[in-house]
């Protein structure tokens, strides 16, 4: 059976209905286009083990270049299984390139957040970084999102000088969905390190959109939250 046969199995279109209003597909909107088929994560994560050793590169690469949703996730959960599974690293830059060179087909928030820090991330851990700095004052919000995302690997490793600056880069970034994305990065370094990410926010919390502000102090004890909220640190 192939990968597409499969995927036709999973079809919902009860679901598939939900997830074109959640992830904003209507004229105007950051998904604008984007079809659904309504098969959930763990099913598409199920598949993406059976096939990630047998499937073709190009078959990866045409499910990526997929106008289906769930194809363009699928096809991003085999290269992360074939990086972490590489053999060398070579073929763990070859799935590198594969990813950069197709980042206008990574366009959802979530097809993002799936896989940026889980390759370009854990890839450049030990690497120069220049590349997520292009990507970064690209003038495309995934690039920008996939950017920022990407450094929630170094806050695993309690490296954070690079999500700090690019959080400044983006400060005054116009879109939520990089409030929400820079905001959650602050608030993943102030788990690890309290200090950095409220020395971070006290220097500059008074130019940044509010929803970014929210998502970086959601954990902070409630009266510094409030604090920040009004403007009183």
């Amino acid at each position: 059976m192939s990968i597409i046969e499969r995927l036709e199995q999973e079809r919902n279109a009860a679901k598939a209905q939900i997830l074109q209003g959640f992830f904003k597909t209507g004229k105007g909107q950051y998904g604008e286009g984007d079809i659904f088929w309504g098969i959930s994560v763990p099913t598409l994560r199920g598949i993406a083990k059976t096939y990630y050793q047998q499937i073709p590169t190009e078959e990866i690469t045409q499910l990526l270049h997929s106008p289906i949703h769930e194809q363009r996730l699928l096809s991003l959960y085999i290269l992360i299984l074939r990086y972490n599974h590489a053999k060398d690293d070579n073929e763990k830059q070859a799935i590198i390139d594969t990813y950069l060179s197709n980042t206008r087909y990574i366009n959802n928030w979530d097809l993002v957040d799936s896989s940026a820090y889980h390759l370009l991330g854990k890839h450049y851990i030990n690497k120069p970084r220049t590349i997520l700095y292009q990507l970064v004052h690209s003038s495309d919000l995934w690039e920008q999102r996939i950017a920022i995302i990407a450094t929630f690997y170094f806050i695993r490793q309690h490296d954070y000088a690079d999500t700090l600056r690019m959080a400044g880069i983006l400060l005054h970034h116009p879109h939520d969905l990089i409030h929400k994305a820079v905001g959650w990065m602050i608030r993943e370094i102030g788990n690890r390190d309290y200090e950095t990410a409220y020395a971070f926010l006290v220097e500059h919390y008074a130019q940044m959109p509010r929803t970014m502000l929210r998502y970086a102090i959601e954990k902070f004890d409630e009266p510094i939250r409030l604090a920040f909220l009004k403007g009183e640190v």
